[in-house]
This record gives structure tokens, C-alpha cells and sequence, in this order.
């Protein structure tokens, strides 16, 4: 999506997390203590990301899934990599927004921490 366009509808916090690989605040997020069966998309393109029964309190302070829905996001490494530390970017499978960082200390059945900023979300309830 072009740069403008996205500027136009975006907030400047959505823009600076999903444009600009920002990190917002933790526990500052819209998501991050919210409980409610749906799922949650990229809010650049409205891919569906992440599936509400994959989400639990890592305690971090950011919304933290333990599973991504399929086909939905892709890593990167991390450049800046600490001896014995995992830790990936996530970008939206779709269109390349930056969503936050993948870690090995999640839980079963993944072991994986998607931890991921509300900025880069919308959420969709069940119906």
C-alpha cells in the first residue's frame, strides 16, 4: 500500500509500529488483557494473523500467542542477535508491516512467544 495512503489512514502510532518496526509501550496496548473469541488482523491490509484460542498473558506486557493462523506471517533474523537468545522479527505474510517478535519461550504445543503490538491489529469477534 502506498506510503501516503497508509499515512491517511493509519494512526501515527500504527504508522510508527507497522512503517518504522516501532515497539509501543508494554502494557500500554489495546490488546494486550483483551479476552474475547475472534481473531486479529494486520490493521495495513486486514490479513487474518493470529486466532484469540493461541493467545495467553506471557506477563510481558504486549498481546503473546503461542501459535500464528496459517500462511500468515514470516520471520526474519534478528541482526543484532545475542549468544543464546532466539529472537525473530514478524511481519505480516501479506504485506511486510512490521507486528513485533517471535521467541522459543512460549508454551506447548509451540514453545513459540509471538509477542506482537496492538498497534499493528484489529480485531474481529466470532459471530
Amino acid at each position: 500500500m502506498a506510503e501516503k495512503a497508509l499515512k491517511d489512514r493509519l494512526s501515527d502510532e500504527q504508522y510508527r509500529v507497522t512503517q518504522e518496526k516501532g515497539t509501543e509501550r508494554p502494557f500500554s496496548g489495546e490488546y494486550n488483557d483483551h479476552k474475547e473469541d475472534g481473531y486479529y488482523t494486520c490493521v495495513c491490509c486486514g490479513k487474518k494473523l493470529f486466532h484469540a484460542e493461541h493467545k495467553y498473558d506471557s506477563g510481558t506486557g504486549w498481546p503473546s500467542y503461542w501459535d500464528t493462523a496459517k500462511d500468515s506471517v514470516k520471520t526474519l533474523p534478528e541482526p543484532d542477535q545475542r549468544p543464546g537468545r532466539f529472537c525473530e522479527e514478524v511481519l505480516c505474510g501479506n504485506c511486510s508491516a512490521h507486528l513485533g517478535h517471535v521467541f522459543k519461550d512460549g508454551p506447548e504445543p509451540t514453545g513459540l512467544r509471538y509477542c506482537i503490538n496492538s498497534a499493528s491489529l484489529n480485531f474481529k469477534a466470532s459471530r
